[in-house]
C-alpha cells in the first residue's frame, strides 16, 4: 500500500474514494451524482475523541475500505483533527502511517489466492500535509513496516519456524543495516555454561541457538540498551505436555524474539543515535527421550541452579541465561519481552501487556510510552516478598511458584534473580500476543510491543 501526503487538495478521479468523517452510527460507502463514491466513517462524539480513539478510527478507515474492495482513498488531515485531542502534525503523520499499515496487513502466505485477489488498497492520499506531517509519515511507514514484519514472523507455523530459521531471519533483517549478528550454537553455549537454554532445548531435534545483534549508533563507550526476547519457536510444554487446545498458537511463543529483532531494525532504519543490543535465546520445547524432566536441576550461566518443577515454565529458564549474558555489556537498561504466562492474561485480559519493574521512574515512563505508541502496558507488583515464592528446595530457585496464585508475578520474581546489577524492565506480552476483536487488525499476531520499544530507543518521553 502506497501512502502519499500532499499540501493541497487533489482532484478525485472516478476510481478514487474520498473519506469523510462525521457524527453518526452507521459507516457506509455512497455513490455520488457524478458517479464517484464517498466513504463515510461515523463517530459518536467528536468532542470526546482520545488518542486511543484516533488510532482505532484510522485503522477502521482502512478495514472498511478493504471490506468494500476500494483501491484508492483520499482524505484530509483536517478530518483527523479534534478539539479534544491536541496533536502535533509530525505525531499525527506517524500515527496515521503506523496504524494504516497495521490495519492493511494480513497473513496470507499459506492461503490459495482468490480469483479476484486478496483485498488490498493500492494508494492512500492525505491532503493538507505540511513538512512536519510528511516527516512523521515517513517515520511511521518504517515503524509500521517493521511491526508488520514482526507479526508475519510470529505467525509462521511451528513447522516452518525452528531456532535456526529464527537465527537466519535475524541475519536477513540485519543484512542491509549497520547491525552485527552473531549466532551461538550448542558448543559455544556449552563453553558459556548456559545450562538454562541448553536444558530446555535438548528435547528437540532442532538445536538451540542464541542470537546476538549489535547496533552501535551512539557514542563510543556509551552504555547500550539491551533488549532480550523470548524465542521459543514452538512450545508443547515438554514432558509436562500442554492440553491439545492450549498448544494452538504456540508457534507464536517466539513473539518476544520477533519483537526485539524488528524493533532494532526500525531503530537502525531510523538512524537512532543509541547503542542497542538484542539477545534472543531460541529453543523448541519438545517432549522426547532427551527432554529435560520435572525435578531436574539446571545450572544457569550465572552459576545459580534452577529447580525444574514444571517443564512448561521454560521461557523464564532461557531468559535467565540471556539476562546474565546481558551483564557483559554493562547496560544502561535491560528490557526483556516475553509471552511468558497465561496468568498475565488472566489478570489483564487481552488489552495490555503486564509491566514489571522495581524502578518507579521506569514504570511511569513505560506507561507513558505505551499510551503514546498504542502498545498499552499495566504494572503489577514486584515486591521482594515474592522472592520467597520461587525459592527452591534442591536448587537455588524454582521455575514455578509455590501456589497457583500470582503466576505472572512469580515468573517476574524468578527473572529478577538474574537481572541484578542494572536497571531492568520485564514485559509479559502474553495478553497481547494476538489481535482481539474491535481493534481493527487481522487475526493472528498483534506485533506488541515493537512500537513501544522504538519510542524507548528514540528516547521519546
Amino acid at each position: 500500500m502506497k501512502m502519499i501526503a500532499g499540501e493541497r487538495a487533489v482532484k478525485v478521479m472516478k476510481d478514487t474514494v474520498r473519506v469523510r468523517i462525521e457524527t453518526g452510527a452507521l459507516d457506509e460507502v455512497v455513490r455520488l451524482a457524478d458517479g464517484r463514491h464517498e466513504m463515510i466513517i461515523r463517530i459518536e462524539d467528536p468532542k470526546r475523541m482520545t488518542r486511543r480513539g484516533l488510532i482505532l478510527l484510522v485503522r477502521k478507515i482502512v478495514v472498511l475500505a478493504k471490506a468494500k474492495r476500494l483501491k484508492r482513498l483520499v482524505l484530509s488531515t483536517e478530518s483527523l483533527r479534534f478539539k479534544s485531542l491536541p496533536i502535533g502534525n509530525e505525531d499525527l503523520g506517524e500515527l496515521c502511517a503506523i496504524n494504516m499499515l497495521m490495519a492493511h496487513h494480513a497473513f496470507t502466505e499459506h492461503l490459495a489466492k482468490p480469483k479476484d485477489g486478496f483485498p488490498m488498497i493500492d494508494e492512500i492520499v492525505i491532503e493538507g500535509a505540511d513538512r512536519d506531517f510528511r516527516r512523521g509519515l515517513e517515520r511511521g511507514i518504517i515503524i509500521g513496516i517493521e511491526t508488520n514484519a514482526c507479526r508475519r514472523l510470529a505467525n509462521l507455523p511451528g513447522g516452518d519456524m525452528t531456532p535456526s530459521v529464527l537465527a537466519n531471519e535475524a541475519r536477513k533483517v540485519a543484512a542491509k543495516l549497520p547491525i552485527k549478528v552473531k549466532i551461538l550454537g550448542v558448543s559455544e553455549m556449552q563453553k558459556l555454561r548456559m545450562g538454562g537454554v541448553l536444558g530446555v532445548g535438548k528435547g528437540s531435534a532442532f538445536p538451540a541457538k542464541f542470537i546476538v545483534m549489535e547496533y552501535f549508533g551512539g557514542k563510543k563507550g556509551d552504555a547500550p540498551i539491551v533488549l532480550v526476547g523470548k524465542g521459543v519457536t514452538f512450545d508443547t510444554g515438554g514432558i509436562n505436555l500442554k492440553p491439545g487446545d492450549s498448544m494452538l498458537g504456540m508457534n507464536m511463543d517466539m513473539s518476544g524474539g520477533a519483537a526485539v529483532i524488528h524493533a532494532l531494525a526500525a531503530a537502525a532504519r531510523l538512524k537512532v543515535k543509541k547503542n542497542i543490543v538484542v539477545l534472543v535465546p531460541a529453543v523448541e520445547n519438545m517432549p522426547s527421550g532427551t527432554s529435560y524432566r520435572p525435578g531436574d536441576i539446571l545450572r544457569s550461566m550465572s552459576g545459580k541452579t534452577i529447580q525444574v518443577d514444571n517443564t512448561d515454565a521454560e521461557g523464564r529458564i532461557i531468559l535467565a541465561d540471556a539476562l546474565t549474558y546481558a551483564k557483559r555489556y554493562s547496560p544502561a537498561l535491560v528490557v526483556d519481552v516475553a509471552t511468558l504466562t497465561g496468568a498475565a492474561l488472566v489478570a489483564l485480559g487481552e488489552r495490555a501487556s503486564a509491566l514489571f519493574t522495581q524502578d518507579e521512574d521506569l514504570e511511569r515512563r513505560f506507561r507513558e510510552l505505551g499510551e503514546r505508541s498504542g502498545d498499552y502496558v499495566w504494572p503489577l507488583p514486584l515486591w521482594d516478598e515474592y522472592d520467597a515464592e520461587i525459592k527452591g528446595t534442591f536448587g537455588d530457585v524454582s521455575n514455578l511458584g509455590k501456589t497457583r496464585w500470582g503466576g505472572a508475578i512469580t515468573a517476574a520474581a524468578f527473572l529478577k534473580q538474574f537481572a541484578d546489577g542494572y536497571p531492568w524492565v520485564h514485559l509479559d506480552i502474553a495478553p497481547r500476543m494476538t489481535a482481539v476483536e474491535g481493534e481493527y487488525l487481522a487475526k493472528g499476531a498483534a506485533g506488541a510491543p515493537v512500537r513501544l520499544l522504538v519510542k524507548l530507543l528514540e528516547g521519546d518521553k
